[in-house]
């Protein structure tokens, strides 16, 4: 299925999740942030929050500085 991610199509498995996307990504012990069509799920909940086609998610990652 496709779903919308930081504004770029991907095809992701049929069954995945917030989680499995993370990982997907290389960032699932990043601290990131995850917003799914403008509502945020819980790090609690990635692993249950399971993707829908045509999903728009955004993930944004903490990077430090000074």
């Amino acid at each position: 299925m496709q779903v919308i991610v930081n504004g770029k199509p991907e095809d992701i498995e049929d069954s995945a999740t917030v989680s499995r996307l993370l990982e997907g990504h290389n960032l699932a012990k990043a601290p990131c942030a995850v917003e799914v069509n403008k509502a945020i799920v819980p790090k609690k909940s990635h692993a249950d929050h399971k993707l829908r086609e045509g999903d728009r998610v955004e993930i944004v990652t903490l990077v430090g500085g000074g």
